[in-house]
């Protein structure tokens, strides 16, 4: 099969036409944008990024932050011992729900068995945290 000849065309004639040329678009900032905790960066873990949030959002130290934090869950949990339900208005409350007793099988021999009874901690969802999600 014979090759055809190249054309004899200039680089010039093969040039496109420029298009119109778009206005550059501006990134609008959100005045709510600076002050809006961003969410955690991936290889760091959720308690020191809100350690870091705490010690931003008070300007205490790294220490202090996370002494407030420990506190908080401290709080929570002897509440939550104690069968006390915890309510942070807006974002959701904790409380303690309690399973009964069961009857199960045992998936490998079909047996049945006897579950215990157990307590178990329910988070639920404020509206305002429903709302911003």
């Amino acid at each position: 099969m014979a090759r055809k000849p190249a054309s004899k065309t200039t680089k010039a004639k093969r040039a496109k036409p420029a298009a119109a040329k778009r206005p550059k678009a501006t990134k609008v900032k959100k005045a709510s944008a600076s002050k809006r905790p961003l969410p955690t960066p991936s290889g760091v873990s959720d308690k020191d990024h809100l350690i870091s949030i705490i010690q931003g959002g008070t300007g205490c130290g790294k220490g202090a932050a996370k002494q407030t934090l420990d506190s908080i869950v401290e709080s929570i949990t002897a509440s939550l011992k104690k069968n006390q339900r915890v309510q942070l208005v807006g974002f959701g409350s904790f409380e303690v729900t309690r399973r009964p007793a069961r009857k199960g099988r045992n998936p490998r021999t079909g047996e049945a068995i006897r579950v215990k009874a157990s307590k178990g901690v329910r988070f639920k969802a404020g509206q305002t945290l429903k709302r911003s999600v």
